[in-house]
């Protein structure tokens, strides 16, 4: 079991090499599958395998402070000299030739050992357990109520699927938000680590007796979260026929991946072992045909009223490719609730205490209770995540800020640091999903105004910019395994030191980070990031039209 260094004695030769190697334990002591270095998403792995692990250790602790080291795909390939304000880490996973990026392609590479599936903040060790997503669902839920229902979903049914590594947090951030909601896992297990982690308050495999707990505290009132073992392909059909329409319908099943991460009706998880290893084909069939049954049913719950969306899994891409036709007819996440925040560059933001002191967030979290008080999404959210969100690893928090917010809460941060006020520096990093760092047509940038949906240039471009702005650690991914073509992503870490020389780091990496987040959506055309462009002098050039 590996676990994250706490404290403030150094290993590495400097907290910049210390942090990114503590970030890089931390995802481990997080992940679904620690023993295989699987971090989240079935596949999801924080290295190639445990001779790389050990290097790319060896390499953090030896590492000198006017030295880079590679890593291609969770391998590290070299230590270069390079500058003191050149990256400690670059990195490159997933990524495969436009006309190669196919999951057959990609699991053929993967079997040889010659790549592996970064997932999004997985390979660059930015995870911080599933407190991460937990604010992510919960964003969106709150998104739905301002647009849906007049605010609030008390007295509201929402209904979704899977409770792995990135499912696992939508009990409690549907509790949050004062709903009744239920969740489906056909893994037992799944749901009673979710249990033991508070984030469930009932479990049950049936069906009768956990839409009767959500009926009574919907009529009541009352936040609730239940957890029912079964089978989405066969519960979301069987809800329907019930005549019961959920307020919300959404799924989280690794549905990205049929080999790997969906589960077939009518199929026990050693069955599907089995298939996986002798019959994959057979296996995929099995799968696909399951979600065009369950997006069938979020179809027709779709019709009855209900808000239905994609929660980034690929789902609606699985169901058209199995003869639902009209499966896009069920809006991404990102389009339908969350688009306008990230036109202002408004998005996942994370800080990680290296001392392993849950006292450093909570200074943090006061620190931002009295600077924000008028941002209800970040104040809000830190105000419920301090009773309700346990610290998972490194204790960490996340929070929803746009440009220049981001810059300001790290510099005043690196501050605390210096002054003593917190016990060890602190990492700071964000979602692969920001505006910015992601194109991905199904997901991100679906259905922008311009039609620039597929365009990979920006994220490339953002860890170029990374780069020239001394982050820390810069990587780029693309899909892999059953995601493989579908997107492109960038992800960046700082570590807030205490020097001067991370103020430097922190002023130009995060600046510059959520500026071309802002400048993207500009150049698609958004009026509110044009607006935002003009409101904080961000230097943009704009032609003649």
């Amino acid at each position: 079991m590996i676990t994250a260094q706490r404290g403030s004695l150094l290993r590495a030769k400097g907290w910049r090499q210390e942090g990114l190697l503590r970030l890089l334990e931390n995802v481990l002591e997080n992940g679904e599958d620690p023993e295989n270095l699987i971090v989240y998403g079935a596949l999801g792995k924080a290295a190639r395998d445990w001779s790389s692990y050990h290097a790319i250790v060896e390499s953090l602790l030896n590492l000198e402070e006017d030295e880079s080291l590679i890593v291609q795909s969770g391998k590290p390939i070299a230590v270069l000299k390079t500058h003191r304000d050149a990256p400690v880490v670059i990195m490159a996973n997933s990524n495969l030739v436009g006309q190669w990026a196919r999951p057959d392609y990609f699991y053929e590479l993967y079997d040889k050992n010659l790549i592996t599936w970064g997932g999004l903040t997985a390979g660059d060790w930015q995870y911080i357990g599933s407190q991460g997503v937990i604010q992510g669902t919960y964003e969106i839920f709150q998104s739905i109520a301002r647009q849906a229902f007049g605010g609030s979903l008390k007295g509201r049914f929402i209904l979704s699927a899977g409770m792995g590594g990135m499912g696992g947090s939508q009990p409690l951030a549907g509790k949050l938000t004062g709903a009744a909601i239920l969740v489906v896992d056909v893994n037992e297990d799944n749901i009673d680590k979710r249990l033991d982690l508070g984030y469930v308050d009932k479990k049950t495999a049936d069906l009768d007796q956990a839409l009767g707990w959500i009926e009574e505290a919907r009529q009541k009132g009352e936040s609730l979260s239940v957890a029912l073992v079964g089978n989405a392909a066969t519960v979301y059909p069987d809800i329907l026929d019930r005549g019961i329409v959920p307020d919300i319908v959404t799924d989280q099943t690794a549905a990205h991946d049929l080999l790997y991460g969906y589960v077939p009706e009518g199929f026990s998880l050693d069955q599907v072992a089995q298939l996986r290893e002798n019959q994959p084909q057979e296996l995929e069939e099995a799968a696909g045909k399951s979600i065009a049954k369950e997006v069938s049913a979020i179809l027709a719950f779709q019709a009855k009223g209900a808000q239905v969306f994609d929660n980034g899994n690929n789902i609606r891409t699985q169901a058209k490719r199995f003869g639902i036709e009209n499966a896009f007819d069920i809006p991404v996440f990102t389009e339908a609730y969350l688009r306008p925040l990230f036109e202002r560059a408004i998005g996942p933001f994370r800080w990680i205490a290296l001392s392993g002191e849950a006292k450093d967030i909570e200074v943090i979290d006061q620190y931002i209770l009295e600077t924000f008080p008028d941002n209800d999404i970040i104040s809000n959210w830190i105000k419920l995540a301090r009773e309700h969100v346990p610290f998972q690893g490194l204790p960490a928090r996340i929070g929803w800020l746009g440009h220049e917010e981001r810059t300001q809460l790290a510099l005043a941060v690196n501050d605390l640091v210096a002054s003593g006020q917190l016990s060890a520096p602190i990492a700071f990093t964000r979602d692969h999903l920001d505006a910015g760092a992601m194109a991905h047509p199904n997901i991100m940038t679906e259905n922008l105004k311009d039609g620039s949906d597929a365009i990979a240039d920006w994220p490339l471009l953002n860890a170029l910019i990374a780069s020239s702005s001394k982050a820390d650690l810069v990587a780029i991914h693309s899909g892999g395994g059953g995601y493989t073509g579908f997107m492109q992503s960038a992800g960046i870490t700082l570590i807030a030191d205490g020097s001067p020389e991370a103020a430097e780091r922190i002023k130009l990496a995060i600046t510059n980070d959520t500026s071309l987040g802002v400048l993207r959506y500009a150049d698609a055309g958004y009026q509110a990031s044009l607006d935002e462009i003009a409101e904080k002098g961000i230097r943009h050039i704009q032609l003649e039209k």
